[in-house]
Parts: C-alpha cells; sequence; structure tokens
C-alpha cells in the first residue's frame, strides 16, 4: 500500500458523508486503498458486485444491508446493481436516525459516468464523489522507483513513459511494463467495454483510441475520425463519451469569453495516461518515445493531468483563437484568480506572443511555463519557468482543500 494524495481526501470525506464514490479507471488502486479504511475497530465488509456469489447475498439488500450496521460496507462495481441505489437511501436515512451519520458505504466504480448519474438521482446530498487517479509526479517521493532509489528526474521520466498505472509503473524492466499496458488494453476492449452493455467491435474502438494516441492534445474532428472507422459522426461521439466515461480519455473544452476574436470552439482530446499512449503506438523505452513525433504532445497531455489532479476544485479550459494566439491550459480557481499555462517538452522553452495576449485575454493573475528544467527562474514579462513538481506545488496552494489542512 503506498501512500496516495487520494487517502487524505477519503479519509477527510469518510468523516462527514455517509456515502463516498470513489472512482477510477480499472486497476488504479480503489480497491487497495478502500480496504485500507475502517471505522473504528469493525473491519469493513467488502462485496465485489462482479461476483455472482456476492450479488447472490444482495437478493434481499434491504434485510442484508440493515445487519450491517456499525460497519463500513464496500461496495466494488456498483453501477453492476442500479436498482441498489434506492435501496441505499432508506438505509442510509436509518443509520442516520440511529446516529450513525458518515462513513456507512464505500462505493467504488470504474464508469464514472453511470455511477455518478445513479448516485445523484437517489443519492443527493448523501453522497460524495471523489476520483482516483494513476500514480501522480507529486507522490513519488514516497515510493521507490520501478529500478530501485533513482533521481527525481528518472523517476519523472519512467512515470512519464510507463504511466502511473500501479503494476505498469512498478514493473522490473520496460518490457514488463508495456506487456502489462498491452493486457490492460486487450481486457478494457474484449471484457470490461462488453459487460457495460455497447455493443462495439473490440478492433473498431482499439483503432478509434489508436487515432487519438496519434492525435494527443488535438482539436477533436469527429468527422474526420469517423471517415476513417466508416461510421458515423454521432457513432464516433458515443465512443469517445463511452472512454470519457471509463476516464481514460478527456475533452479539454476550449476557454469562452467576449474578447472580440474569433475563438476556437473545438474541445482538445487527450489519452489520459501517457503509458496507455505510448502502448497503443507500441513506443516502450524513453528512446523510442523521445524519438517519435507524439513526444511533445505525450508530455502535454501528462503535465496536464498532474495540474489537474493538484487543483480538483479548479475550472479547466484551453485557450485558442483562429489567429494563433494560445495556452495549454486555463485554470480559474474557486477564488475567481486565473492562470495561464503552456507546456515545453525542451529544456530551454520559450513562448511565444500569443500566448502573453492569452493571458491578457483571460486576465490571468499569474503565467507558468512548464518544461523539464531542474530549477524554477523567472522568464519576461512575468512568466515563471518551473519544472513538473514546482507547478504542482503551486497549483496546489492556489487551490487549498479542507483535507489538507
Amino acid at each position: 500500500m503506498f501512500d496516495r494524495i487520494t487517502d487524505a481526501r477519503l479519509s477527510w470525506l469518510l468523516a462527514r458523508f455517509p456515502a463516498i464514490a470513489l472512482v477510477g479507471p480499472r486497476q488504479v488502486g480503489k480497491t487497495t486503498m478502500a480496504l485500507a479504511h475502517r471505522q473504528g475497530t469493525v473491519e469493513p465488509l467488502y462485496l465485489d458486485l462482479e461476483l455472482p456469489s456476492a450479488r447472490r447475498r444482495l437478493d434481499d439488500p434491504e434485510a442484508f444491508l440493515l445487519a450491517q450496521r456499525h460497519r463500513l460496507l464496500i461496495l466494488d462495481e456498483v453501477q453492476r446493481m442500479p436498482g441498489l441505489f434506492e435501496v441505499l437511501r432508506g438505509v442510509i436515512d436509518l443509520r442516520r436516525r440511529e446516529g450513525e451519520s458518515a462513513g456507512q458505504f464505500l462505493l467504488l466504480g470504474s464508469a464514472s459516468g453511470a455511477l455518478l448519474q445513479q448516485g445523484s438521482e437517489s443519492l443527493a446530498g448523501r453522497m460524495a464523489t471523489l476520483e482516483l487517479t494513476p500514480f501522480l509526479a507529486a507522490e513519488l517521493p514516497a515510493q521507490a522507483a520501478p529500478a530501485g532509489p533513482a533521481d527525481p528526474v528518472r523517476a519523472l521520466q519512467d512515470l512519464w513513459v510507463r504511466g502511473g498505472f500501479p503494476l505498469s509503473w512498478l514493473a522490473p524492466d520496460d518490457a514488463s511494463s508495456m506487456a502489462w499496458r498491452e493486457a490492460f488494453i486487450t481486457t478494457y476492449l474484449e471484457r470490461d467495454i462488453p459487460q457495460l452493455g455497447p455493443r462495439i467491435p473490440a478492433v473498431t474502438l482499439r483503432r478509434l483510441w489508436t487515432m487519438l494516441a496519434h492525435q494527443q492534445g488535438g482539436l477533436l474532428n469527429q468527422a474526420q475520425l469517423a471517415g476513417s472507422l466508416a461510421v458515423s459522426g454521432q457513432t464516433v461521439g458515443r465512443y469517445i463519451d463511452l472512454l470519457a466515461d471509463l476516464m481514460l480519455v478527456r475533452r479539454l473544452p476550449p476557454w469562452h469569453g467576449n474578447v472580440g476574436k474569433r475563438l476556437v470552439r473545438t474541445p482538445k482530446v487527450y489519452v489520459r495516461d501517457s503509458g496507455l499512449v505510448h502502448a497503443l503506438l507500441g513506443l516502450t523505452t524513453l528512446d523510442q518515445v523521445l524519438g517519435h513525433p507524439v513526444a511533445g504532445a505525450s508530455w502535454e497531455g501528462w503535465v496536464i493531468e498532474q495540474l489537474l489532479a493538484a487543483a480538483p476544485s479548479a475550472q479547466a479550459s484551453f485557450y485558442r483563437t483562429a489567429r494563433g494566439a494560445e495556452a495549454d491550459l486555463v485554470l480559474h480557481f474557486p477564488d475567481g484568480a486565473a492562470w495561464v499555462i503552456e507546456v515545453k517538452r525542451s529544456s530551454a522553452p520559450t513562448v511565444s506572443r500569443g500566448f502573453h495576449q492569452a493571458a491578457l485575454d483571460v486576465g490571468a493573475e499569474r503565467k507558468l511555463l512548464v518544461a523539464p528544467v531542474p530549477a524554477a527562474y523567472p522568464g519576461r514579462d512575468g512568466l515563471e519557468v518551473m519544472g513538473v513538481p514546482d507547478a504542482v506545488n503551486a497549483v496546489a496552494q492556489a487551490s487549498p482543500q479542507p483535507w489538507a489542512q
């Protein structure tokens, strides 16, 4: 069990809400984290609802759940039993009247949309939601690098190349890590996605996933993707919706504002885990990644995921005009502050005039350039150049969370 940033957030929420939805892709560590939590001295009860034996124990769900008073119940893949949410509402309310106001149920799910829709309809005001991401750069100092103790630069490179899924990151060598990711992709396509209901040919969905990896960080062009796959644009939209629901793909929306300029209105799309980007493109080692045209876009997507995980309450978008003014990431924090961020893979990074114009249009208080530099330093016109750890810390400090206090 490695220390995760999400662990403190989960403990804080369990002390305040009767039900917590812990969502994240498969194999990201949700079950391991959930089983490490308990209420008092009583062991939690864990049920994996993909197993017929676990579902049989819930043939009479109200009676079973009420019999487990005063203990934390962990229900894994809870979206597999949508009818359970109505029962959970009644049980939560009854346990509340008996004095149990928090920490009753921990609901795990790998399809966030289905779980959140069911939960918001039935458990409004009773359930909080928390996402567990793959390993983050900010979590690396607390654990060993794959090949033993390593310098911070090597650790970040390994995390970028392999991605943050625990078994990929902790594999003994690059080849083993790639083999795990290939098996992960195949399992999702051939087993996990069909279990969710959609009848999507695995070959077609893999081709789409691979196309998105090739176009990492590009503007979403559904018509172009549809033409390549010989399906309709609406079908491509549904496929991407599914991958986003599984927390494997991110749509980053464009920034909108009345600045008197033609703004790009199409979202950018990223495969969220850099290790999956590289696996889909057949890139096993750091040298192979650096020699591929996707290297810059892959780094950009990886850094964006690190920053967004550090500021879960910030609103994220990107800025681009038809004339080329651009910022890779715009963050609006709850206090109203706006930051613009550019991501570069170069060790001697620069930004264009259009980036500074984007900062003016957005009304940004800070301008960050995130690159693989050893130490932060000031640039021209108020630009702050910093490495990934410093940028993550800066974003986290600008978005303080109650569980960190």
